[in-house]
């Protein structure tokens, strides 16, 4: 099974890395790609249309400003689509891509991440996939087991 993660300008790409770092980390191959809802729209309806042809089987579509990229993918894919809203320089302290995002009307679903949370993005996808996968799923139960062990030893650190 394969992730694609797609955002609308390269731009994005210092936040969306966090996703692709964490989906390479559980071992999902990812397919990477810049698709602008407004500058390249083609792109968007070929890509969001086929991308279950394509063995794509979560998208994570990252976007700022109005941040149309992941609810236009939901829109037009029967794939899970997870949105990441970006605080970009033309944005309005990240609010309207997060509300462009959430705010998606009934019978058009999208999974919705913090601000800049392209890595629990990234989490969420690895998650889905792992429900199909029992390599994936045994790779997040270790790397939650990880965060556990780390907050338990800093708040054993606290004891001292």
């Amino acid at each position: 099974m394969k992730v694609a993660v797609v955002m609308g300008s390269i731009s994005d790409m210092p936040v969306m890395q966090d996703a692709i770092d964490i989906l390479k980390e559980f071992g999902i191959e990812t397919h990477v790609d810049i698709v602008s809802a407004h500058r390249t729209p083609e792109k968007l309806v070929d890509f969001s249309s086929n991308a279950h042809h394509n063995g794509i089987s979560v998208i994570i579509a990252g976007a700022g400003g109005a941040a149309h990229l992941p609810g236009m993918v939901a829109s037009m894919s029967p794939l899970p689509v997870i949105g990441v809203p970006v605080k970009s320089s033309n944005s309005i302290d990240g609010w309207d891509s997060v509300l462009s995002i959430l705010q998606m009307p009934g019978g058009v679903p999208v999974a919705t991440v913090a601000l800049n949370g392209a890595k629990n993005a990234g989490i969420l996808a690895a998650q889905i996939v792992g429900s199909h996968d029992k390599a994936v799923l045994d790779k997040i139960i270790a790397y939650k087991l990880k965060l556990k062990e780390a907050v338990l030893k800093a708040a054993e650190g606290l004891q001292k």
